[in-house]
């Protein structure tokens, strides 16, 4: 899969790429990320990227022009039909199940905007998808764009060693995982359930099953009643 990441502050993405899962994988080549600076496709000494919003008000917005050269470009060497995917509050929200859909691309552009957000215009004609994290604000869709590039990645064969591993997760099945422990069995008086060390493998998928249900009624269960 290739990724291709938009951002004023490509040092913030390209130092979060190389560690943990993500940087595994682009080590081994199931993944190639390149991140673009529209800095870069400016024509000013100052190499502009945004200006004040008509109608005023507070911040600025960025600018059409640069941001439609650096898609462009990404345009002409990323996979046909890479969707543009812009980070943004207004988007739709980011669960597994699309990051299930988005995993099975050959190539992504992602799209990290700042200040106030972006013109209106580029998103009318050059994004395909608008996507967001949650209903929060944050400084500006890096932390984003890495947040759902881990989510992706980790979902690719082989990326994880055990592919078993992702099938497992949390929300892979609409529900939360079951709970996990280690050694020692038991540490200031509280233990491990003793069915986790029967060696009963049937015994045991039973209880995860039902420790994962439980779970998602107590802490999330608007899980269950989209089902």
């Amino acid at each position: 899969m290739q990724i291709h990441i938009i951002s004023l502050f490509p040092q913030e993405v390209e130092s979060f790429a190389h560690i943990g899962v993500v940087g595994r994988a682009i080590k081994e080549g199931r993944v190639t990320l390149q991140v673009w600076n529209p800095r870069d496709n400016t024509s000013d000494v100052h190499a502009t990227v945004d200006d004040r919003p008509y109608g005023g008000g507070p911040g600025m917005v960025m600018k059409v022009e640069p941001l439609r050269k650096t898609i462009q470009q990404v345009k002409e060497i990323a996979p046909q039909g890479s969707p543009v995917v812009y980070l943004s509050p207004a988007g739709q929200v980011l669960q597994q199940k699309l990051a299930i859909t988005m995993s099975q691309s050959q190539g992504l552009i992602l799209l990290a905007g700042r200040y106030e957000g972006i013109d209106e215009r580029l998103i009318e004609r050059d994004v395909d998808m608008e996507l967001s994290i949650g209903d929060y604000v944050l400084s500006g869709g890096e932390l984003p764009a890495l947040v759902l590039m881990d989510s992706i990645v980790r979902l690719l064969p082989g990326v994880l060693g055990d592919d078993e591993s992702s099938q497992q997760d949390s929300f892979m099945q609409g529900i939360l995982d079951y709970p996990h422990y280690t050694r020692p069995a038991e540490i200031d008086g509280q233990e491990v359930p003793k069915v986790l060390m029967s060696g009963d493998h049937k015994a045991i998928a039973k209880w995860r099953a039902e420790q994962a249900l439980e779970r998602t009624r107590l802490r999330r269960p608007d899980l269950l009643e989209e089902d």
